[in-house]
């Protein structure tokens, strides 16, 4: 006579109910791309929404190249290795007009803060590291839309620029990595003045200095001993060189250039992801 039937094994106990079991929260690094994503749309709606900005911020650059360019192109004061001082002069106001863009992101985030957004955002499983990173790179963006129309006015007055898509490429890269550094640098000072009037001044005193102690408007080699130190520390120095070098085909270090830019970047991200949560006391 058989026995009683077998009790049915008992579930195993390293088993668990996946409805039971709360979901794991996804690492930081595979929400980065989600947030650069997402933020860098947000800044792309902005512009298809309300393009005034766009426009505004196109007439210092057009002024720069039609006065200043050509006024200087005339005089041939300036050494430029023999090309038109205008064609010397677009890399440099490309940089320019993407450098005014980025350095004043922090107010935007100032304002967030002020709004009640910044809190909002801080208390989701997002790494700060991942916010500050989207933020960047949405200001990577719009600086990348204005170095477009700086290009296209350059090239209306007939500055001799490569078309070449490749080269391109690696000039939007060079004008969104700067954008990260100089938008950062900005959220690290919103972060220790906490102010936007603070901020506001601050940025306009820094912006003029970055600009002239950098290659811009003229070589390294006409500068005065302490201002070549200045340039060579300067960001803006390495994004120009390596624009010069695509755009124009002149003599430039793009490896070093592009290696300076980035880790720059990367510097930036952590000051200012460091300093993001004291904007929320």
């Amino acid at each position: 006579m058989s026995g009683a039937p077998a009790a049915p094994r008992a579930a195993s106990a390293d088993r668990t109910d996946p409805l039971l079991t709360p979901p794991q929260p996804r690492p930081g690094w595979r929400l980065l791309p989600a947030r650069v994503g997402a933020m860098c749309a947000v800044e792309l709606q902005k512009l298809r929404h309300d393009r005034t900005e766009l426009y505004t911020r196109a007439v210092q650059p057009a002024l720069w190249l039609l006065i200043f360019g050509q006024t200087f192109t005339r005089i041939r004061a300036i050494p430029t290795g023999g090309i038109p001082y205008i064609d010397y002069l677009a890399p440099g106001i490309i940089a320019q007009s993407a450098m005014f863009i980025a350095i004043f992101y922090g107010i935007q985030i100032i304002w967030e803060r002020d709004a009640g957004i910044l809190n909002k955002l801080l208390v989701t499983p997002t790494p700060r590291s991942a916010l500050v990173t989207g933020k960047a790179f949405a200001a990577g963006v719009k600086s990348l839309v204005q170095a477009v129309v700086v290009v296209l006015i350059a090239a209306v007055l007939g500055v001799a620029l490569t078309w070449n898509p490749l080269k391109l490429l690696g000039v939007a890269g060079a004008v969104v990595l700067a954008a990260v550094f100089f938008s950062c640098l900005s959220m690290t000072i919103a972060g220790v003045v906490l102010s936007r009037d603070r901020l506001m001044g601050i940025g306009q005193a820094i912006t003029m200095p970055l600009f002239f102690g950098s290659n811009a408007l003229y070589p390294v080699s006409v500068m005065p001993g302490w201002l070549q130190a200045v340039s060579k520390v300067n960001p803006l120095s390495y994004q120009v060189d390596a624009l010069r070098g695509l755009l124009l085909g002149t003599p430039a270090h793009l490896a070093a250039d592009f290696g300076v830019l980035a880790v720059a970047a990367a510097l930036g991200i952590a000051a200012a992801s460091s300093l993001l949560g004291r904007l929320a006391r």
